[in-house]
């Protein structure tokens, strides 16, 4: 039976920490790294929900992609959300850990499963790091194809009905950028790389604006979308990893953002 400490050991080689954002909250957050680990759930995020689901199944470990904490806390009582969280799950004997910018960045981190979902070619990190890892990343579409069409080809990949786009639907792509989550900071770099249109998990309005001025389409899949598909991948890579450890993504999470009609 693996422990918390050969588990996280792996994550640390597939995700190396040194990739991590220098503000960043990374690495094993809450546990023991002595205790087995038997079961463990990977999540986007800790909320209440998947915490539930987490000890209801009596998860050993929990893989979250955004930290818990992910600020310092000045103190643990149950008068916060973290906080009621973190007792709740140290009650429970439920380690945490986060690779969070590690793996986004990392050779087969989100960013890199984003732009191959997309089918690009040539693939390589907006800002690298070292050879095949880095922030964001940019390729290039065999063919070009109308923004719009690129949208089609990206709700396919992650499963949605609708997304949000800057730019019109005619405009020609061939080189693409992709940053998943909130990374409005890469539109300068997505220009410089010559990028005729960047995918981000979300943005703000005046990065809407700056792009549409500049003349770089935007796909905005959403926050939650952008990431969770990975989080799913995570743990078949971590279950095929060990023998004997079972793995699943949470069943309970959900986006917190609905469509009204």
């Amino acid at each position: 039976m693996p422990t918390v400490g050969m588990v996280t050991a792996f994550l640390e080689r597939f995700a190396p920490l040194r990739l991590a954002e220098s503000w960043d909250n990374v690495g094993l957050l809450v546990g023991d790294p002595r205790r087995e680990a038997g079961r463990v759930m990977t999540c986007l995020t800790v909320t209440p929900r998947s915490a539930a689901e987490a000890i209801e199944h009596r998860a050993d470990l929990i893989i979250t992609h955004h930290p818990l904490p992910f600020q310092p806390l000045p103190r643990l009582t149950a008068d916060s959300t973290v906080g009621r969280l973190l007792l709740d799950l140290v009650a429970a004997r439920t380690a945490v850990y986060s690779p969070h910018t590690a793996f986004d960045s990392a050779a087969g981190g989100i960013n890199q499963q984003l732009a191959e979902g997309l089918g690009l070619r040539g693939v390589t990190p907006l800002r690298p790091h070292e050879e095949g890892q880095g922030v964001g990343r940019c390729g290039w579409l065999p063919e070009p194809a109308p923004l719009a069409e690129l949208a089609v080809r990206l709700k396919k990949f992650l499963a949605l009905q609708r997304l949000q786009m800057v730019g019109p639907g005619e405009q020609p792509v061939r080189m693409v950028a992709v940053a998943c989550g909130a990374a409005h900071e890469l539109l300068p770099a997505a220009r410089q790389a010559g990028c005729d249109a960047l995918v981000l998990g979300e943005a703000r309005f005046h990065t809407c604006l700056e792009a549409e001025a500049c003349g770089v389409g935007l796909l905005l899949p959403g926050h939650y979308a952008s990431e969770r598909f990975a989080i799913e991948s995570l743990a078949a890579v971590v279950a095929r990893q060990f023998s004997g450890l079972e793995c699943w993504a949470s069943r309970e999470e959900r986006d917190p953002l609905r469509w009204v009609e």
